[in-house]
C-alpha cells in the first residue's frame, strides 16, 4: 500500500502542475495577467498543489490543485474566456494521458518485456499511472460542481445574472466535493468514465508498441 503511494506522488505532481499551468496560460493569452503576476507560470509543482487534493488524488486517484486566479474581467468576452480558460485543464490532462500512453509503449518492451529490472518495471509502472491519473483529474474535474472546471463551462451558458448569483455560492462547492469524494458517492461513475477513456486511448500505446517491435 505505501509503495503505491510513493508511486503515485511524482505522477500526481505532473498531472496537477501541468494542468493548473495550461488554465494560466490559456488566460494569459487571452489578456489575464493575474497568473502570471501571481507567479503561477510555471513548471514547480510547489507553487499549485493544495494538500488535501494531493491527498486525495493519491489516494482516490482524483482530486484538485490550488486554484489558478484569474480575472475574468480582464477577457474580451468574460463568460467565454473564462470557460476556455477552464477547459485548457482537462485537455492538457487528455493530452498528457495519450502522450504518456505512448510512452508506456514505446518503453513496454525493452523495460517489461526484456529488462530484467524492479527498478525498470517501476518507471514503466510510473509512466502507466501518470496517463490514468491524468485522465481521472480531467474526468473529475469536468464535473459541473463549483470550484471544479466544468462549472464555469456551464456557467458560461447562462444569463450574466444567472452567472453573478451561482458564483456567489461556489465557495459551498468544496463542501459538496469532499463529500462525494469522502463518501465515495461518485467514484463508481468517475471509475467507469476513466475507465472507458483508458480503453479508446489505449491505441495510442498500442501503436507505440508496434513502432518498437
Amino acid at each position: 500500500m505505501l509503495g503505491d503511494i510513493v508511486l503515485s506522488v511524482l505522477p500526481a505532481l505532473i498531472c496537477i502542475t501541468l494542468h493548473e499551468l495550461s488554465h494560466g496560460a490559456v488566460a494569459y493569452a487571452l489578456g489575464d495577467r493575474t497568473a502570471k503576476d501571481a507567479g503561477r507560470l510555471t513548471l514547480n509543482p510547489l507553487r499549485h498543489i493544495d494538500p488535501w487534493g494531493l491527498v486525495m488524488m493519491v489516494l482516490f486517484h482524483f482530486g484538485w490543485a490550488k486554484p489558478v486566479p484569474v480575472n475574468m474581467y480582464s477577457f474580451k468576452k468574460p463568460k467565454e474566456g473564462m470557460a476556455l480558460t477552464a477547459l485548457a485543464g482537462p485537455v492538457s490532462n487528455l493530452l498528457i494521458a495519450a502522450v504518456f500512453l505512448f510512452l508506456y509503449g514505446l518503453l513496454y518492451r525493452p523495460l517489461y518485456l526484456t529488462a530484467d529490472s524492479a527498478a525498470a518495471r517501476t518507471v514503466l509502472e510510473m509512466v502507466w499511472t501518470t496517463a490514468y491519473l491524468s485522465l481521472s483529474l480531467a474526468v473529475f474535474n469536468i464535473l459541473p460542481i463549483s470550484p471544479l472546471d466544468g462549472s464555469k463551462v456551464l456557467f458560461a451558458f447562462l444569463s450574466d445574472s444567472a452567472y453573478a448569483k451561482l458564483m456567489r455560492y461556489e465557495r459551498y462547492g468544496m463542501i459538496l466535493l469532499m463529500l462525494l469524494v469522502l463518501t465515495g458517492a461518485a467514484s463508481g461513475v468517475i471509475s467507469g468514465v476513466v475507465g472507458w477513456l483508458y480503453d479508446k486511448l489505449f491505441f495510442i500505446a498500442e501503436f507505440a508498441f508496434e513502432l518498437v517491435s
